[in-house]
């Protein structure tokens, strides 16, 4: 279910940026304000293009999310810490849970919207540390920031 969510709010995001950009450039004069006249195939061209989109919305959530594991050796009353100072240093706030998963979203607002309410990151513990799961990018940033805390 979540990776649906997730491709849906892709989706809509994209749709939304290629209809600003559309509309940005008819009103700069740059194309002809008429849809059949910019795209070759006219209005056929918009589910051609909503097609696409849609492709890459149901890639994307493979593609941006990992779940990568962060060695972090030690007892919870040693890594806890560790993990929550390197989650603040880069604006996570911890989130409660009552499943016993650590949970961690944006302090930000803007940093929220830009991840359209996805910027949830999990923190799992296992044998070696903890399993990060969330927007892949951050996942690995993490990953390295918790590394180079252990050196």
């Amino acid at each position: 279910m979540r990776y649906l969510v997730r491709s849906v709010k892709y989706f809509l995001r994209m749709g939304l940026i290629l209809a600003l950009v559309i509309g940005v450039l008819m009103a700069a004069g740059f194309v002809d304000s008429d849809i059949s006249r910019v795209f070759v195939n006219g209005y056929d061209s918009l589910w051609q293009i909503a097609l696409l989109l849609a492709v890459f919305s149901a890639i994307y959530p493979k593609m941006g999310y990992a779940k990568r594991p962060a060695l972090l050796p030690g007892s919870d009353e040693e890594t806890g810490p560790v993990l929550q100072q390197v989650m603040e240093a880069h604006g996570y706030e911890r989130e409660d849970r009552t499943d016993g998963v650590l949970s961690f979203r944006k302090r930000s607002a803007g940093d929220r919207l830009t991840r359209l309410w996805e910027d949830r990151i999990t923190a799992e513990r296992i044998v070696s540390g903890y399993e990060l799961e969330g927007i892949g990018r951050d996942v690995i940033r993490l990953c390295n920031a918790l590394r180079e805390k252990t050196r």
